[in-house]
């Protein structure tokens, strides 16, 4: 059974949160999708530190090397076939998509089933048996929500915020992070990587996101909501010291 606190009000709720006395979820369980990535990852190391997450199911193409009292793992090789797992994806309060693909080398087509056929089926799925979640998906800075811009992976990735929305989620939010700082001890991730942000860090530290913020912004979107279902950096950073 699930546990509620009442907050106080934050100025960050939308109007029609403060005009309800909003409740929020003292203990959450969550799906995470792309642990082998590194936003993925740093997502689930957040959901293992912080005390909101009651559990966690990993949902992956390929298993992930890690052991946690909070941790389940469910291997699906095929996005497209989650509804085959139902038994196994109900009873959850939130997915957080951190799925994705490059779209080097890649033409629209392939990218596009890649990208957005395969987050749409599986929200899909999962909104037939948890028509109460909350979905938080991880598109990238610069995406295009007009879905008519010069950049084609921009273009994509903004039809499936667009039409995720549409779906029926509790709430849906789209993270729109850039350069992003790993934990300390993951794995899914390039030294040089590390160096990059650090670098971008020293010059313009508002445009770089820890992956603590990112993970704790998305526990807070599950637990007392957020004004936007778009968050740029500087909405992310605002949500995770919510």
């Amino acid at each position: 059974m699930k546990s509620y606190t009442s907050i106080k009000t934050l100025s960050i709720f939308s109007s029609d949160l403060r005009s309800l006395k909003y409740i929020i979820m003292a203990s959450i369980k969550v799906i995470i999708t792309g642990a082998t990535g590194m936003v993925g990852e740093g997502v689930l190391f957040e959901c293992l530190q912080n005390a909101t997450v009651s559990e966690v199911l990993l949902v992956n193409r390929r298993h992930y090397e890690h052991s946690h009292p909070k941790l389940k793992e469910l291997i699906v090789p095929d996005f497209f076939k989650l509804s085959e797992y139902a038994d196994k994806i109900q009873g959850y309060d939130a997915c957080f998509f951190c799925a994705g693909v490059t779209s080097l080398g890649k033409k629209e087509p392939e990218y596009t089933r890649l990208t957005y056929d395969t987050t749409l089926a599986f929200a899909k799925a999962l909104l037939a048996v948890n028509n109460n979640m909350i979905l938080t998906y991880v598109s990238g800075a610069q995406t295009d929500s007009t879905e008519k811009g010069r950049l084609m992976w921009a273009r994509v990735k903004g039809k499936t915020e667009n039409d995720l929305a549409k779906l029926g989620f509790k709430a849906e939010y789209n993270f729109r992070p850039g350069v992003m700082l790993p934990f300390d001890g993951q794995k899914n991730w390039k030294r040089a990587y590390r160096f990059f942000a650090n670098l971008i860090k020293m010059f313009s530290p508002k445009n770089v996101l820890t992956m603590h913020e990112v993970g704790k912004a998305m526990i807070n979107c599950v637990t007392i909501g957020y004004s936007k279902n778009v968050l740029e950096v500087r909405d992310i950073k605002a949500l995770a010291k919510a």
